[in-house]
């Protein structure tokens, strides 16, 4: 400490002394900024600032955190080498999903084990993906990774750390429980195929929020170290290389409905945190005429979204990845929300499309197997945080997700009614 602030603890002290006030709290430093991908890693410190400072709204959504943060401390790690049988390729290391609405068209039988062929039911999930694969646990690795590392970040409690840390080495780094960088196999259809491209929206669609965890964590998190850290820019760089050149990545990235939204979101969010701002940038310039334009009509609503038969989350779903870019942009110096199509197609006309059904003003009006209101709730805020009047009058009456409002902590779009891609 110094002799400055020595100072003026004893001139506080002297104060408190004389007038019978309370022993002054001292400041402690301020919080590293985090260097996250999609985050705003500057407004995440001045967060800390201000909830050490005892903002009592802060202090509310750090309650809630903190619950959903305390739910992973006695559950996990997670790995891909304890699901009953390997991949296709037989390497108990490679990621494994399937096909959520794909179904057997038959009474399985031992001739027919898997009751082939398998059917398409858009919109309804298969229970079976659930069972058998990886999905289900890279999906809690991801969700406890960011909740913990998040709780670690403005608390300070190193359990949450700790438990970030065992969360991340297991299914990325330790050699015994590793999972290979490819998603060779994600979203196999049984008897019809060993993996699909689409697979990719498996890790793209949460993914970027491991990338910030990992930042919140190399912000001087216990226990995980510089070995740490260096394996995971390792895997990422790798998952990056597999992503950019395999073939499933390059008909990902071709892909004209959310699928291709999400490839360049997680293509940007990855080169970012591994230090090729230039992939970055190209990608969220190139999302301009490749994805706005295309996807979106000139009254804002996605046309290849509401021909689903989850319009609603798929609407919301899409702009939860468009979101996700702009704020990847902004680290790039690419203004997304900016952007006017050739109609005058933008982000903010897709967010204000959503804004009857978002508030409760109005119903929905086109087919949703299951509608939830709050899905919306995200990426209103982030449209409100970009600028746009509408939206900002909006989140008054916005419906709170359930596990409460986190915006002011993690202000990043997230599907708040997430079902598989």
């Amino acid at each position: 400490m110094s002799a400055r602030s020595r100072l003026c603890i004893l001139l506080a002290a002297l104060v408190a002394f004389t007038t019978g006030a309370s022993a002054p709290v001292v400041a402690q430093s301020p919080p590293r900024v985090p260097h996250t991908a999609v985050m705003d890693g500057a407004r995440l410190q001045q967060t800390k600032v201000r909830l050490d400072r005892g903002d009592p709204q802060l202090r509310r959504a750090v309650r809630a955190l903190t619950v959903r943060a305390d739910r992973w401390l006695d559950q996990g790690p997670w790995t891909v080498v304890d699901k009953p049988k390997p991949a296709p390729g037989g390497d108990i290391h490679d990621y494994l999903s399937q096909a959520p609405y794909w179904w057997p068209s038959r009474t399985p039988t031992s001739d027919n084990p898997w009751g082939c062929p398998y059917v398409q039911r858009d919109g309804e999930r298969n229970p079976e993906v659930d069972t058998g694969t990886d999905r289900q646990d890279v999906e809690k690795t991801f969700d406890s990774a960011y909740d913990l590392s998040l709780a670690w970040y403005y608390t300070g409690d190193k359990r949450y750390a700790e438990k970030a840390g065992q969360v991340l080495r297991t299914w990325f780094l330790d050699p015994a429980t590793r999972m290979n960088p490819n998603l060779n196999h994600a979203q196999f259809i049984p008897c019809k195929y060993d993996g699909r491209a689409i697979g990719i929206i498996d890790f793209s669609q949460s993914y970027t929020s491991a990338l910030d965890a990992l930042a919140l964590l190399a912000t001087g998190a216990p226990g995980w170290t510089a070995t740490d850290r260096a394996g995971m820019t390792k895997w990422n760089t790798e998952f990056l290389d597999w992503l950019k050149n395999s073939d499933f990545g390059k008909q990902e990235a071709a892909a004209t409905n959310n699928h291709g939204t999400f490839y360049d979101m997680q293509l940007a969010g990855l080169a970012y945190a591994t230090g090729d701002k230039d992939l970055a940038r190209r990608t969220v310039l190139d999302a301009r005429s490749k994805r706005i334009a295309p996807q979106i009509a000139a009254d804002g609503s996605q046309p290849q979204e509401l021909t689903r038969t989850r319009s609603w989350h798929y609407s919301t779903f899409d702009l939860v990845a468009y979101t996700r870019l702009a704020a990847i942009g902004r680290h790039v110096g690419v203004n997304l929300w900016a952007y006017q199509g050739p109609d005058g197609q933008n982000l903010f006309k897709a967010v204000d499309y959503l804004l009857p059904a978002a508030t409760g003003a109005a119903a929905w009006p086109h087919p949703e197997l299951e509608f939830h209101r709050y899905a919306a709730t995200d990426v209103v805020h982030a449209a409100a945080d970009a600028g746009d009047e509408r939206a900002q009058n909006a989140v008054p009456m916005l419906q709170e997700p359930p596990g409460g409002d986190l915006w002011a902590l993690r202000p990043a779009a997230e599907q708040l009614d997430s079902i598989a891609g």
